[in-house]
């Protein structure tokens, strides 16, 4: 029976259950690669804090029963302010685990933010799931005209909005990856093969699907050469991540990039002014779920003075953390104009793949319903009214 198909036995209520059946579903290295954070994992329970103490004060006998979380991201109205955020290896999480987000998107009405590092290309998702706004998340390569090359690839899939990565210059320091034997492309070690063999249910449903219809499942953006010749240095040092990207590169890009440009990973006021005057259409605060610099702040703590500084001039999101819908909210109270989600759409997949992946997130819009209700907000506009910091 394929993974797509199993019946839940136990029921899954909040996001904790759907973790926890992704941690029983998937390989060890896998699981903690998408799950864990950088070094000490101090970023992780400092972004946790940092929305824990945060408080909304309800407004009671408003009359109201229910309430309208419709949005404007960009010029175009959304039936709710989120936005499926780019993940790698969604693919390695469930077989054409992109495409599947992809749909889950469309049924919600919301973007869908396809990684650099998507096992499944962006040509191949758009086939999938004609309809979807798909948004493309920018790594830019060592070598400019392969990124160029993407770059047209994504214009030829209908793509207009550009979310360029700006946080991560280095391979952050994960020792457990290092511990569970885990890489991308995979590099056979008996401790990753011994990891993959005794989740049965994943190397069927998952693994042994790409070997048998596609090969070694890899990233599917990189070129072929890349693919095929792993160990070539020449080939890899092409599709490095760019450790000495700056300002003059956002706008090359900006030039050439004729829609939305959306910088993701900024956390300081001056950053937000530089983007800004470098014509930039939107930014995410982002700490990049606590997975690259560990001593860095917690969006939460930095988003207000972000938005005061530039949030009547270009587009404020935010990420990080979010396990309830009560955390999109606060974010929401914070200012920003729209929250990524990027955990959790995988937490869905391994629990139950596609539907799993809708399930959670219907749940997270449920959630951010019942507390705009209890809190007596019947417009996201008015969150910040009643936010205590």
């Amino acid at each position: 029976m394929g993974h797509d198909q199993l019946t839940i036995m136990a029921p899954l209520s909040n996001a904790d259950d759907y973790r926890a059946r992704a941690k029983q579903y998937l390989p060890k290295g896998l699981f903690e690669y998408i799950d864990r954070g950088t070094e000490a994992e101090l970023a992780l329970s400092d972004i946790r804090q940092s929305l824990d103490n945060i408080k909304l004060t309800p407004t009671v006998l408003t009359g109201q029963s229910g309430c309208d979380m419709t949005c404007q991201m960009f010029g175009r109205s959304y039936p709710v302010p989120l936005v499926i955020a780019p993940t790698a290896l969604a693919g390695l999480v469930s077989y054409t685990g992109e495409a599947k987000l992809a749909r889950v998107a469309g049924r919600l009405g919301i973007p869908f933010c396809v990684s650099t590092q998507s096992v499944t290309s962006i040509d191949d998702i758009r086939r999938g799931a004609p309809e979807v706004e798909l948004w493309l998340q920018l790594y830019l390569w060592r070598n400019r005209d392969l990124s160029w090359q993407l770059l047209e690839r994504a214009k030829q899939s209908g793509v207009d909005t550009l979310v360029i990565t700006v946080d991560t210059p280095l391979s952050p320091k994960r020792d457990y990856n290092q511990r569970n034997g885990f890489s991308v492309p995979f590099v056979p070690s008996m401790r990753g093969i011994c990891d993959m063999a005794t989740h049965p249910r994943w190397l069927v449903s998952v693994m042994l699907r790409y070997l048998i219809t596609s090969g070694m499942p890899t990233y599917a953006h990189y070129p072929a050469a890349f693919k095929t010749a792993i160990t070539d240095d020449a080939v890899a040092e092409d599709v490095k991540i760019e450790n000495a990207l700056g300002w003059s590169d956002i706008a090359e890009i900006r030039d050439r990039w004729h829609g939305k440009v959306i910088l993701k990973g900024i956390l300081s006021v001056a950053d937000a002014i530089k983007s800004r005057d470098a014509g930039i259409d939107g930014i995410v605060v982002s700490a990049h779920g606590g997975r690259n610099l560990d001593i860095a702040p917690a969006p939460a703590d930095v988003l207000p003075a972000i938005v005061d500084a530039v949030g009547s001039d270009m587009m404020v999101m935010a990420d990080s953390g979010i396990r309830r819908g009560s955390d999109a909210l606060k974010y929401l109270a914070l200012g920003s104009q729209g929250v990524l989600v990027g955990r959790l759409p995988l937490y869905g997949l391994a629990a139950n793949g596609e539907q799993g992946a809708y399930d959670l997130l219907a749940m997270l819009i449920d959630e951010m319903r019942s507390n705009m209700v209890f809190a007596g907000v019947n417009e996201l506009s008015g969150l910040r009214d009643i936010l205590i910091l």
